[in-house]
């Protein structure tokens, strides 16, 4: 197990199967060192998408959770295409989607579950560039979506 992944185990955290793409798109892309990791949605420990809309159905503390989960099925998708998290030497950009009600200004707090577990499992390796935005609606009716760019190198951490 690589070391980030007993980081992650100390959290209690496990790595979800990486999801498949259901549209026509690949999970992420390779260019020179960086990793382009398509957009994740949360799911539950089941695999079944976690469902809300910020500011109505779900508050801050639940979307915070959601968007952790979508860090786990990142990282999953991460570890798919080079094989091991300790590969990576910085997370480089997030950026984050919150489905919310019009009035809803606290997207920086609900991708802070993201952002701190990148932080967590990396280190400071894992502090990023990021952008939170609103959005009227999301695949799925999930409460967030995360992308991510990560810097891979031979060995990494």
């Amino acid at each position: 197990m690589s070391t980030v992944e007993d980081r992650l185990a100390a959290l209690g955290l496990e790595l979800p199967a990486a999801a498949s793409p259901v549209a026509n798109y690949v999970p992420a892309v390779r260019a020179g060192n960086l990793l382009f990791v398509a957009g994740q949605i949360p799911r539950d420990a089941d695999g079944r998408l976690i469902t809300g809309r910020v500011g109505d159905t779900m508050d801050v503390d639940a979307a915070y959770k959601a968007a952790r989960s979508c860090a786990l099925q990142a990282l999953a998708a991460v570890k798919d295409a080079v094989g091991d998290l300790d590969r990576v030497t910085r997370v480089v950009r997030v950026m984050g989607l919150v489905n919310a009600t019009p009035d809803f200004g606290e997207q920086p707090a609900v991708i802070n579950g993201f952002s701190d577990l990148m932080v967590e499992a990396f280190g400071d390796a894992g502090r990023h560039a990021r952008v939170a935005y609103g959005a009227g609606s999301l695949p799925g009716g999930v409460p967030v979506e995360v992308e991510v760019v990560v810097e891979v190198g031979e060995r990494g951490l």
